[in-house]
Parts: structure tokens; C-alpha cells; sequence
């Protein structure tokens, strides 16, 4: 199954800018990013959100050209498109990662607030 990614000179900065203001898709990414860049299949980030919004927030991030997904079977595996991201802007996902530090992923800041309520 083929999955349709812009060419690295079709991602845009406002596109970029946009899906990374999201709090779930900015975990998603830097998560990727702890992870060196590998491929890592959805079921990864099941701790972040469900797998209805999951699959909504990947899409968003394929589709604006921050990650590749690859299907391989049932699977699909994703990584950041760190080097595309860096040819085009240079500095700017270094500087989107830097200011997330230890960025808690959405379902477990609800978690912790419900507890604490």
C-alpha cells in the first residue's frame, strides 16, 4: 500500500509550524525524535492517544511532510523526516524539540490531573 508524502521541496512552512502546534502530534514527534530517527510502528504511541486520534495525528504529520510511513503487511512503520526537515529548515526542528524537554504525553497529563483532582 502506497502512502502519498510530499516531496521535500513541497513542505511548507506553515504547514510545519501548524501540525507541530498540536500538544499530541509535538509528543509524537518527539518521541520519534528520543527514539534516533528509527521506525516505529503505531502501537508505540498508544500511551499518547487512542487509535482513532492516532491515526488522524499520523496522518497529519505524513501529510505535511514531517514523517515517512511505511506499510510493510498490517504494520506501519514511521519515522521523522529529520533530514528533509533540516535541508529545508535548517535549525527548526532542533529548535521545535529543544523546547518540548521532557514533554509528557497528553493521556498521561490527563491521567496525573485526574488523580490529583
Amino acid at each position: 500500500m502506497y502512502l502519498p508524502h510530499p516531496q521535500t521541496d513541497q513542505i511548507s512552512l506553515p504547514n510545519v509550524l501548524s501540525v507541530l502546534g498540536d500538544p499530541t502530534r509535538l509528543a509524537i514527534v518527539a518521541e520519534l525524535a528520543r527514539k534516533d530517527d528509527g521506525p516505529v510502528t503505531c502501537s508505540h504511541f498508544l500511551d499518547i492517544c487512542s487509535k482513532t486520534n492516532l491515526s488522524y495525528h499520523l496522518a497529519k504529520l505524513r501529510e505535511s511532510g514531517v514523517t515517512h510511513t511505511e506499510a510493510s503487511g498490517t504494520s506501519r512503520f514511521t519515522t521523522l523526516r529529520r533530514a528533509d526537515l533540516d535541508r529545508r529548515f535548517p535549525g527548526l526542528l532542533d529548535s521545535v524539540l529543544a523546547g518540548t524537554g521532557d514533554l509528557a504525553s497528553p493521556a498521561v497529563e490527563k491521567a496525573g490531573n485526574a488523580q490529583s483532582a
